[in-house]
């Protein structure tokens, strides 16, 4: 087994972060409805590595941690909900903050909700983040995905982003 590495998995409050992390632990849906309250870690064995997620709370008491564990991780998963127009200026004033000082960290977005009424496709993500100013020195990945049915089988869209995010672990070692 390799070494364990973490990833860092932020994003606004209610954007689906825990809900994607446990489609990605358990390869099964669990939509979570409580908002995560501080840290959540979770473990995922591959047959390469296993990685540890670290999930950190989104609620504006929490965001003063962000930026304290980004230089001991190997990946940014950043969660957004398609859904909250809103809010996407928020997440993307937020987004740019956490990565500017840092230019080699690999970022995955993870354009969740997808699956709802009005949610805004991947282009629109894209625009609505300002992921083309973000500069071509990094890694940088946009996924859309959502968390279906409870007990139902993971989407494809999830999957996709397990074996991108896998694969990443594996380059960065």
């Amino acid at each position: 087994k390799g070494h364990s590495k973490q990833i860092l998995v932020l994003g606004l409050d209610g954007a689906g972060k825990t809900s994607v992390l446990h489609c990605l632990a358990t390869n099964h849906v669990k939509r979570s409805m409580a908002p995560t309250e501080g840290f959540n870690a979770i473990c995922v064995n591959t047959e390469e590595s296993q990685m540890e997620f670290l999930e950190i709370g989104g609620s504006e008491s929490l965001r003063s941690y962000w930026k304290m564990y980004l230089p001991k991780v190997l990946l940014l998963i950043y969660v957004v909900d398609s859904a909250d127009h809103a809010r996407l200026p928020v997440a993307k004033q937020l987004l740019h903050q956490l990565i500017q000082n840092n230019s080699t960290l690999p970022v995955v977005v993870l354009a969740n909700k997808q699956d709802l009424e009005g949610a805004y496709c991947i282009t629109d993500i894209h625009d609505a983040l300002a992921l083309s100013d973000i500069g071509d020195e990094r890694k940088m990945f946009l996924i859309g995905t959502h968390v279906a049915e409870d007990g139902s089988e993971i989407s494809s869209s999830i999957k996709d982003a397990k074996e991108l995010i896998a694969q990443l672990v594996l380059e960065a070692q």
